[in-house]
């Protein structure tokens, strides 16, 4: 194990503490592989499941791990009309889990999201039986101001990068607090703590994942 991994562990185990003072379920993942293990355990043979946007997903491996094991997959990318997009989304609110990522997570064990529509956070907030959240540890802040600047200043740039908004972050690299029109910063949700007991399951992996 190195020095890097070590620490992971160990800051991992305090965040999931926190986690748990919060009503939040947290695990520590030391690889991908693990974390996608450690998921279809506690996923129900047969559920329905649903996702929001998150390069973290894509890179686990863990949807083509889904892909082959009996759920039902309800992708909104297969909607082709916005009467299917509706349905879809409304069909998500009553899924079995949700699976997402987040943009930080605290130390004291907060999470912080960015959207743009929502079609993340309304579904962390309410809705499915359960949410799995994944995050690598590279997506860790001290505290919650820290963990808000990181969600605008090294989540939120990159992301506008790749959907190529053309908002001012994809000219200078960083938040300028924009109001333009096609802004991605919507929507700032801090998810302090989980109303209804073993909800919210947060995955921490002992890699860099995502945004």
């Amino acid at each position: 194990m190195t020095p890097k991994q070590r620490y992971y562990e160990l800051a991992a185990s305090g965040i999931i503490k926190n986690l748990a003072k919060r009503q939040m379920e947290g695990y520590y993942c030391k690889d991908r592989e693990t974390a996608v293990k450690k998921a279809l355990e506690l996923l129900p043979r047969g559920a329905s499941i649903g996702w929001g946007g998150s390069q973290t997903l894509g890179q686990l491996g863990l949807m083509e791990a889904l892909q082959e094991g009996g759920y039902q997959l309800l992708d909104r990318g297969t909607a082709k009309t916005r009467e299917e997009r509706q349905a879809m989304k409304a069909r998500l609110f009553t899924c079995d889990v949700f699976l997402m990522s987040t943009n930080a997570i605290t130390l004291d064990g907060q999470l912080i999201n960015i959207d743009a529509y929502g079609s993340r956070v309304a579904y962390l907030c309410h809705g499915p039986e359960q949410v799995f959240v994944f995050a690598g540890m590279n997506k860790m802040a001290a505290d919650l101001d820290a963990g808000i600047k990181r969600a605008r200043n090294l989540a939120a740039p990159p992301n506008n990068v790749r959907l190529e908004t053309g908002n001012p972050c994809t000219h200078t690299g960083f938040c300028n607090d924009c109001l333009s029109s096609g802004t991605i910063c919507c929507q700032f949700v801090v998810t302090r703590y989980n109303a209804t007991p073993g909800r919210i399951k947060v995955f921490l992996v002992g890699e860099e994942l995502g945004y």
